[in-house]
């Protein structure tokens, strides 16, 4: 049983006080290759750091890439940029080439797309956990921390060690962001719980991925939240080869990944994001800005396993339900490290 006392506010501390109550290389090119585009032509392109076949982060944002072109007829081409080089090059070509709408998917795409939005005035282009404009330059952010801070309840009511982990690909910005408010919202319903973080180095090693995952286990953590894209899929491995460990997906709907080990998952619907963009710049609507998704959009969201929802406590549901409320209400967000960057 925990003793929760949670007082950052009358309202979240009514949820907690509910919880307390149960737990005491090359760049590869797809679609239109074409060097020129038709008057009319509604052409959009994705550069994603990483593998479509993460099923996470990059993944989403191809299925992103499709949807515009199933919904609203667009020409698409997407390319896996591995340096930041390649981010300038692709950028640049794309804009010779005459796309409408360019995407760099993740927060590493802004200097990238700074230096190049100014050359291509005719394109616009967007980085995803971005935040800078420009006359053709937006940032499209995502509330990822709210849904990690739920998770983090999760975390923190679920444990059986008193420790719990967050393993992330690399060290930016938008991954500080989300690991802060895991941290803070487990140790909001259980304080005594303990936090240890660690990175992958990259986003694309599952091994690298597995092996941060082991150490941590070794360590007595029996919770993971991993933010690592096509790395993470190590850490469910680890995960799968210790059935006492559970492990939240990121980004995508992961619970399928693992399902007897995953307890949820923090989504970004990046597809509707993405489409929510398109739709404006094919309409005539789009104003550079930057543009921020969250809970209340139902852009990001805690989705519970359904293999494993049936084994979490009513009233760590019911708490989760509660501060999700406050959040899409508008009258409540997860807290933000104190230096926190805007970012992924």
């Amino acid at each position: 049983m925990f003793d929760i006392r949670v007082s950052f506010s009358t309202a979240v501390a009514v949820a907690g006080t509910l919880l307390l109550a149960a737990c005491g290389g090359a760049a590869e090119r797809r679609a239109d290759t074409s060097t020129t585009a038709a008057a009319g032509d509604f052409r959009v392109a994705l550069l994603t750091p990483g593998a479509i076949t993460d099923q996470a982060w990059n993944g989403g944002a191809y299925k992103g890439l499709e949807r515009i072109r199933d919904s609203l007829g667009a020409k698409i081409s997407h390319v896996q940029t591995r340096t930041p080089a390649e981010f300038d090059e692709n950028f640049r070509l794309y804009g010779e080439q005459g796309y409408t709408l360019v995407v760099g998917h993740g927060f590493e795409y802004q200097d990238a797309a700074t230096r190049v939005a100014p050359e291509f005035p005719k394109t616009t282009y967007v980085t995803t956990s971005g935040n800078r404009t420009g006359a053709n330059l937006a940032g499209l952010e995502f509330a990822f921390e709210d849904g990690s801070y739920l998770a983090g309840m999760l975390a923190g009511a679920t444990t059986k060690t008193g420790k719990i982990g967050a393993i992330g690909g690399q060290e930016i910005p938008p991954v500080r962001r989300s690991f802060y408010a895991f941290e803070q919202g487990a140790k909001a319903v259980n304080p005594t719980v303990e936090v240890v973080t660690a990175y992958v180095g990259n986003w694309d090693d599952a091994a690298a991925g597995k092996e941060q995952a082991l150490a941590q286990i070794a360590r007595g953590v029996d919770v993971i939240f991993q933010n690592a894209d096509a790395a993470g899929l190590g850490i469910f491995q680890a995960a799968k080869e210790n059935p006492n460990v559970r492990v939240f997906g990121a980004n995508a709907d992961q619970n399928g990944v693992a399902p007897d080990v995953t307890l949820a998952s923090v989504v970004i619907d990046l597809p509707h994001a993405l489409l929510l963009v398109a739709k404006e710049l094919k309409g005539g609507t789009f104003t550079p800005r930057v543009i921020s998704l969250g809970l209340k959009d139902d852009v990001v969201k805690l989705v519970l396993n359904p293999t494993l929802a049936p084994t979490i406590p009513a009233a760590t549901k019911a708490a989760i339900d509660s501060v999700t409320k406050l959040i899409v209400a508008g009258t409540w967000h997860a807290p933000l490290p104190p230096t926190a960057a805007a970012g992924k």
